[in-house]
Parts: structure tokens; sequence; C-alpha cells
């Protein structure tokens, strides 16, 4: 492919279709997980695995940087805490006494083969990157409809409950891992070990481009815990267990937005480097339209049919049906800017503005966000924490698109010169 003088469009959309696939190699585990879990053992199933959401949050986000040396030191002490401290982790996670036995359970498989998923996200990006994107896709299908097979037989086959869940995913995460290790002896492969030189510069600029990104995936495991922390003081375990529904669809929402920015990062740096900006204006106007698609087909589907969720994700109750409704439909108003709040990191980075790539992870994903989980249930009673997100995504949309339009303008001034 040709990124500096081929067609976009279908470049763009191969690009597309691979990083969409890669950026689900985590969120299929525990979306999977989560529908087998739920139909097997109802809400409180539901709730545990809520719970442990901000596990797959950290795992993710310490996968994007195993390229770096010291996030490999911190991957690995992450692992180590949570085999050795789990009880303390997922109390801390929001769980009470009646969860933590559920939760517990499903991480014992899990745990052990949490360096897989971070290897998983580590090779996906290397596959991309030495132009053998489709193997990264068949890795993560492969490994995916292991889990969906093996979570009905290990759950309800062989009835073991959550703890089948956990195993699934488990064995599914070597599946994927053994399937695209075999890039590095095909004749695709062009990787291979060289002493690196300059290395402390490399990875200071590595450290500062990709935080906004990185930071993406932490905030949302540390907004998850707040949640999680502030609907168990509030409202209670019913509520919790609709949440989890929500936080799965918000995490696919995420990965389509993912998917936009790492289908039109290459594209778009290296023609930023070339100084072609007429075609960098035609991939962000493809990327723009893409990310409008995700954003109205989300939004729309939680809003006409909220309870499909619910009946995808557990056995409900009557309880359960009567509250879930409001609270998907309030919390679905903040797809409508979601995706386009976490494309407008990745074109930030791109066009080597971190800082404004910066502010929007931190506004979105810890202070703005924070701050209105915490007030709200004060200011304006319990149920209107399901407002936070919707008026976060608003509030930092202002901005982010404030500056992409400033920087876009700059390029066009460009063109003209």
């Amino acid at each position: 492919m040709n990124l500096l003088n081929g067609n976009i469009k279908p470049i763009y959309f191969k690009y597309l279709s691979a990083a969409f696939g890669s950026a689900m190699i985590t969120s299929v585990y525990s979306l999977v997980d989560m529908a087998m879990v739920g139909q097997y053992q109802g809400p409180d199933g539901t709730a545990a695995l809520a719970v442990v959401a901000p596990v797959w949050n950290i795992i993710y986000s310490l996968g994007l940087l195993m390229g770096i040396g010291g996030s490999v030191i911190l991957a690995f002490v992450s692992w180590a805490a949570i085999i050795f401290f789990d009880k303390p982790i997922l109390l801390f996670f929001g769980a009470d006494h009646g969860l933590l036995s559920l939760a517990k359970t499903y991480l014992m498989p899990v745990k052990v083969v949490i360096p897989l998923f971070l290897f998983n996200q580590m090779l996906a990006a290397f596959l991309r990157n030495d132009n053998h994107p489709e193997l990264a896709t068949v890795g993560v299908l492969a490994g995916g409809l292991f889990n969906m097979i093996g979570d009905y037989i290990f759950v309800f086959t062989f009835n073991m409950g959550i703890f089948g869940a956990g195993l699934a995913t488990a064995v599914g995460s070597g599946i994927s891992f053994v399937v695209m290790l075999s890039h590095f002896w095909s004749k695709k492969n062009t990787l291979v070990l060289r002493k690196p030189t300059g290395i402390m510069g490399k990875l200071r600029e590595i450290l500062v481009t990709g935080f906004s990104t990185f930071f993406i995936d932490i905030a949302m495991g540390s907004l998850t815990v707040l949640f999680n922390r502030q609907i168990m003081k509030y409202l209670g375990s019913n509520a919790l267990a609709i949440y989890g529904p929500v936080i799965n669809i918000s995490t696919i929402v995420q990965c389509c937005a993912y998917s936009v920015g790492q289908a039109a990062q290459p594209i778009i740096s290296i023609n930023f480097g070339a100084k072609k900006w007429q075609r960098i204006k035609e991939t962000l106007r493809y990327a723009l339209y893409t990310v409008g698609v995700f954003s109205i087909f989300w939004t729309a589907l939680s809003l006409i049919c909220p309870n499909l969720y619910i009946y995808i994700f557990m056995r409900p109750t009557k309880t359960i049906l009567d509250i879930a409704p409001a609270i998907i439909r309030y919390y679905s108003i903040s797809f409508i800017l979601l995706p386009l709040n976490i494309f407008s990191t990745y074109y930030f980075q791109v066009l080597m503005k971190p800082r404004a790539a910066f502010c929007v992870s931190v506004f979105r994903g810890c202070i703005v966000s924070g701050i209105l989980i915490m007030l709200l249930p004060i200011v304006t009673g319990a149920n209107s924490i399901w407002f936070a997100m919707p008026i976060t995504e608003l509030l930092v949309a202002v901005y982010a698109i404030g500056m992409m339009s400033k920087y876009t303008k700059a390029l066009s001034k460009e063109i003209s010169l």
C-alpha cells in the first residue's frame, strides 16, 4: 500500500477493518463472559463482572505500552498485585462481600495468563506495522470464537458457572497469542532485533506522544471504579448489575473509536511528514464520517432498544427490567460524542500536538468526569449520576472540536501557500 500516493479510500478502510479487530482483543472476552455469566447466574453474576471490569481496562492500557521497557516492569508488577492482592483490589473496585466470592472465582484462571493479554496487544501493533494486519484480526477472531464456544461449554454444559467463563477467556487468550506469534516464522516477517541507538530520547518521545491514548484506558478503569463505588453507595447492586452491560457497550463504542484513530493515524502521519496536507484532510474526512456512523448507530440502538442489552447480558428480574431503560438511555446519550472525543486524541498526536491530546484525555477521563460522578448524586439526587458522562463528553467535545478546527485550518493555510 502506497500511503503517500495511493487512493486513500481503500487504504483507509483496509486499515480500519484490521484495526477494528485488534481493538476488540480485550473487550470481546469481557463481553462474551458477561453475557454467559449473566444468563447462568443472573444479575449477581453481571454485577460481579462489573466489579472486574477495571481489571480489563488496566490490562488493555498496559498492553498498549508493552513496547516501552519501563512499562514491562509496571505490567508485571500489576500482574503480581492482581495475583496476590485480588481481595482488597476487588473490594476497592466496588465489590461487597456478596459479590466478592463470584469476582474472585472468575479471576482465578484469568489472572494466571494476564501476560498473554499484554503481549497480544503488543503483537497486534507489531503486525499492523509489519504489513500483516489481517493476521491480528485472525488471531482475535480465533481466540474470541473459542471463548464464545468455550464459555457455553464450560459454563452450561460442564456446569462450571462463572469459573468456566474465566477459564474460556484464559484459553482463548492463549490461542490468540499463538496465532499472532506465528507471524515471526512467516515470509511476511521483516522484524529483526537491532541494537537500539539514542534509546532514552526515543523512549521520551514515545511516552510524550502515546501517553494520551494510554491515559484514556487507565482513566476508564478509574472511572469504572468510581462509578462502581458511587452506585453501590447510592443505588445498590441492581443498579450495578445494569451498569455492567452499559460499561461493556461503552467499551465497544470506544473500540470503534480506537479503530478509526488507528486506521487514520499511519496515513495522516506519513503524509504529515511529507507535507501533503490535502491527503491529510481527505483522510480526516473519511475518519469523521466513520465516527459519525458509529455515534449514530450506538446512540440510536441504545435509545430505541435499551432492554436488548439486558436480555443479552443477563437473566433479568422484573426489578431490573423496570429500572434498566431509563439508566441505559441516560448514559447512552454520551455515545453521540464519545467516538469524536477519542478520535481527536489520535488526530492531535499525529499533528504533533500532544498538549491538546493530553487535555482531552485528562478532562474527559479524570477531571470533569470525576467531579461530576462525585457531585451529581449529592447535589441533584442519586439517579443524576447517569448524566455524568453525557455532560462530560459535551464539555470535552467543545474543546476538541475547537482545537481540531484550529489545526485543520492551519493545514489549509499551508495548502494555499
